[in-house]
């Protein structure tokens, strides 16, 4: 009896230990929820040549803030992330496939991204009444809000492109 619950417990701490080990902390999950590259995106559906729709969230502290962190984040997603595929629409890689590249072109980005920025040239439609319902959540911090965007994709390709940072459809690999 004793040999058996020397067992078990060994077991259990042997258990106990590697769950703690492999637990993120919360600054670890802080961190990658205010990542670059956390968007919340789910396609719905195909859009006319050149563009992709797809439902984007945002966050704020007032709706209007996360309205705007949403069309950014619609911008942001095409070019550093890509898009999911589903709804009738296939996957879209990123624009840009450069490891690093918001950091190496930093200044770049922070200009296109700045308030007002030239990134809202890139989004052909919204759905710019406050969202409401579901799409709409009030968090801790202010709100979470979903539009459904549409982004001139091959506009954005054209530009990023001209400027020299992403590769152009007919280079070399």
């Amino acid at each position: 009896m004793k040999k058996i619950t020397k067992i078990l417990s060994l077991l259990i701490l042997v258990i106990l230990i590697a769950n703690v080990t492999s637990a993120q902390s919360r600054k670890e999950r802080k961190i990658l929820f205010n990542s670059m590259y956390n968007y919340e995106i789910s396609p719905v559906g195909v859009g006319m040549d050149g563009t992709k729709v797809f439902k984007v969230w945002g966050y704020g502290k007032n709706v209007g803030e996360a309205v705007m962190d949403a069309k950014a984040n619609a911008v942001a997603a095409c070019i550093f992330k890509g898009l999911p595929g589903g709804a009738g629409a296939a996957p879209t890689p990123a624009l840009c496939s450069e490891s690093g590249a918001e950091n190496k072109y930093a200044d770049y980005f922070e200009t296109f991204f700045e308030v007002g920025g030239k990134y809202l040239q890139y989004i052909a439609l919204t759905n710019d009444a406050d969202p409401a319902g579901p799409d709409r959540l009030k968090i801790k911090k202010g709100y979470k809000v979903a539009i459904y965007a549409q982004v001139m994709y091959d506009a954005l390709r054209r530009e990023l492109e001209a400027n020299g940072i992403a590769r152009k459809l007919d280079s070399r690999f």
